[in-house]
């Protein structure tokens, strides 16, 4: 991994320069150039932090000459243009005196140098002289004015990055899904009158039946066939539950018989009388049915009568059950009860199971595989990416940057040979615990105003990277722009780096921002693994934050 507090320093040889100054006295309202057809000059060159001064440009031409006089803020750097008047003409001897005044301002003391202005008179360019500005600093009455203690540091909470809607909105869900498998599968249900007439005993629900065969209207309305199948099939679905013989299919003979073998054997106590009576019924309903036969309606009121008194004398003719099959009973009942159980969980398990399957898919072919798995198992950069970022200035000249991560001090010494050239160097950076992400800033200010060897810094950069056993590095190199139109240098490329803690060489990616002036030099310094697209949305939106003052 880099070593930020060491890869910041490049020598710079220092060449002696000789500058020739000209002295020229002018009255501070008077213009230079006097004799060419570009004069200018300020109104006061010595003022106070904020106050403003009147640059004027005057320009003698032809009525047929083009004009161009600076518009754009930066020509006047370091000084800051606050307006830019409307040109006024006036005619003088056949030509005319154009005058163009700008009102200019600065806003930290010091002396500065006004730079000479590009005046373009049909294409060639002209130029005005440079003018020294000196801005006083504002003098503080430390006496009469009243002062105050520094505040302590005030705790601001920290908005979460927690996906607080999204688990709500799970959690919803989840409470939804498990309200539809309660109403629909696990709630104790409210039974119809056919499903609680189904859960009666055998005999109860014989009798009730019965009973509404009593109160129907066959017998009004000449159904008989009707009256009488409903009559049988009540009595043999009885025998059938009850006595566990099979009754609904057989014939007449054939019950009869079963009931008589049951009889002999002593399973069924039953008189002579009762079987023949139920066996007579039998066959009127047999020749009501297929003989089409009609019998009076007290004879089938009577039937309906006798098969009630069958009905109970064989409930009461079935041997009470014994003490093993009772409990066969009631194994059998706990048996069906857990059969149930287990298929309402297998029900639940399976729609569970469907919902997530589908969720999955969904979000799978919405947002891809590889998002989805980082979501749910976790990526260092993805969480980085979606953090609340910071946006903080470090070091001296200043570097404006916003970050996932704030950046920390770094602990840094100048060795003996370094401080003949180097007055400072502060560095800041932050570097994941997982992978090969890391930002660090440095801002390094020098003893002489020196121009910095940008190219022998960011070839001082790449060496480090190969003392820390980086491989085969491909450099390119840009213009870089920030937002606020101050231009450096980009060096980018690829290579195999080093993980911390391991020897293992991995494919990863760098990017060196270089901004520099007179006596100071600014870097930005990133790595990342080459693979992770999460990071290089990271270093996107890093670099798009970059600012620095080079003045």
């Amino acid at each position: 991994m880099i070593k930020h507090n060491t890869i910041l320093i490049s020598y710079f040889s220092l060449h002696k320069r000789y500058i020739l100054l000209c002295l020229l006295f002018v009255s501070a309202f008077g213009f230079a150039q006097s004799d060419s057809k570009v004069a200018s000059a300020v109104d006061i060159k010595d003022i106070k932090i904020g106050e403003q001064i009147n640059f004027t440009v005057n320009v003698s031409v032809d009525k047929v000459d083009q004009v161009t006089f600076p518009e754009e803020a930066q020509s006047f750097a370091p000084l800051e243009m606050v307006e830019s008047f409307a040109i006024d003409t006036i005619p003088e001897n056949g030509k005319l005196t154009l005058i163009k005044k700008y009102a200019l301002t600065q806003f930290d003391s010091g002396s500065y140098t006004l730079p000479p202005q590009k005046i373009i008179i049909n294409e060639k360019m002209f130029t005005t002289d440079s003018v020294s500005i000196y801005v006083n600093t504002v003098p503080v009455d430390t006496i009469a004015q009243q002062l105050f203690d520094i505040k302590d540091m005030i705790n601001v909470e920290k908005k979460s990055s927690f996906p607080w809607f999204w688990i709500f909105a799970i959690i919803a869900g989840l409470l939804i899904l498990a309200g539809l498998l309660y109403f629909f599968i696990w709630r104790k249900k409210k039974l119809t009158e056919e499903e609680k007439v189904a859960l009666l005993p055998p005999y109860d629900r014989a009798m009730l039946e019965l009973k509404k065969l009593e109160n129907s209207k066959y017998l009004i309305q000449d159904e008989y066939k009707q009256y009488y199948s409903e009559l049988t099939d009540i009595v043999r679905s009885y025998l059938e539950e009850d006595v566990h013989i099979s009754a609904l299919e057989s014939t007449t003979d054939q019950l009869i018989n079963k009931l008589e073998m049951l009889k002999d054997a002593g399973n069924l106590k039953l008189d002579e009388e009762t079987i023949r009576q139920f066996k007579n019924i039998l066959q009127t309903s047999d020749l009501v049915k297929f003989a089409k036969s009609k019998p009076d309606t007290s004879v089938a009121e009577q039937d309906r009568k006798a098969i009630e008194n069958i009905v109970t004398k064989t409930k009461d003719a079935i041997p009470p059950p014994t003490e093993e099959e009772l409990l066969q009973r009631e194994e059998y009942l706990e048996e069906l009860a857990r059969k149930k159980h287990r298929n309402k969980i297998i029900i639940t398990a399976v729609i569970a199971a469907a919902v997530v399957i589908i969720s999955i898919v969904s979000a799978v072919s919405y947002f891809g595989f590889s998002y989805v798995k980082d979501t749910v198992l976790g990526h260092p950069t993805k969480e980085l990416l979606e953090t609340e970022w910071i946006s903080s200035t470090y070091g001296y000249p200043p570097i404006t940057i916003e970050t996932p991560k704030v950046l920390i001090r770094q602990d840094f010494e100048l060795t003996p040979e370094l401080k003949a050239d180097i007055k400072e160097v502060q560095v800041f950076m932050y570097r994941s615990s997982i992978g090969l992400f890391s930002v660090g800033v440095s801002s390094t200010t020098f003893t002489k105003p020196v121009e910095p060897n940008m190219e022998l810094s960011v070839n001082a950069v790449i060496q480090q990277f190969e003392a820390q056993g980086a491989k085969n590095i491909i450099t390119k190199t840009e213009e870089f722009t920030t937002a606020s139109a101050v231009k450096g240098l980009k060096t980018y490329g690829s290579g195999k780096f080093s993980v911390p803690g391991s020897d293992e060489l991995v494919n990863g990616k760098y990017t060196i921002i270089t901004f520099g002036g007179k006596g100071f030099q600014q870097q930005i310094i990133l790595t990342w693994l080459e693979e992770d697209t999460y990071a290089n949305d990271v270093v996107a939106r890093i670099l798009s934050t970059i600012d620095v003052k080079t003045e």
